[in-house]
This record gives structure tokens, sequence and C-alpha cells, in this order.
């Protein structure tokens, strides 16, 4: 497969396959690149649903609407700025999480 729809599909894995795709594209991705962007994306995935969660408890409290609000559209546009970087061949890093694994 392509590297550049290998790179759009770990991208766009957010909105139908977030933990999935990602697991899949480390074991059949023979680039190192392309394995740090799946591990990459699936942290962002697993930490941004964790977010999402705890805001969701504590919205009961209404402390946690805002940030309910905030992880919600950090998890849409992220994703979405990465496919549309994949498709112009682009290098992108999630937030935070791309300093984590880079080094």
């Amino acid at each position: 497969m392509d590297q550049k729809v290998m790179n759009i599909l770990i991208h766009a894995s957010a909105f139908f396959a977030p933990i999935l795709i990602p697991v899949i594209m480390v074991f059949i991705s023979d680039r190192s690149e392309q394995k740090y962007l799946a591990i990459e994306a699936l942290l962002f995935h697993l930490i941004l649903s964790a977010l999402l969660t705890v805001s969701a408890i504590l919205s009961f409290l209404l402390i946690g609407i805002p940030f309910l609000i905030l992880f919600g559209i950090v998890y849409l546009v992220y994703p979405i700025k990465g496919i549309l970087y994949a498709a112009k061949e682009k290098e992108f890093h999630y937030p935070i999480i791309g300093r984590w694994i880079s080094g």
C-alpha cells in the first residue's frame, strides 16, 4: 500500500477505528516513520478518550462541560489536520504526544 494512503488511513482512523487501525499499521508497516505515526495516533486517541471520559463524568457537576467541549473539538480538528497534511505529503505530529514519541 502507498505510504501516503497509509498515513491518511492512520489519521482517519480516529473516526471509525481509533485503536485497531494504528495497531495494525504498527505491525504491517516496514517504515519506522509510519510506525511512529501510528503509535503517536494511538496515544492521541487513548489520551483524548480518557480526557473526554473524565470530562463527561465531571459534567454532572458542571465543572467538566467546558473541558468536554474543548477536548471534543481537539479530537475532531487534529485528525482532520493530519489527514490534510498527509494528503499534501507533509509531516504532521499531534500536539504534545509527538514530542513524547520522537524523543
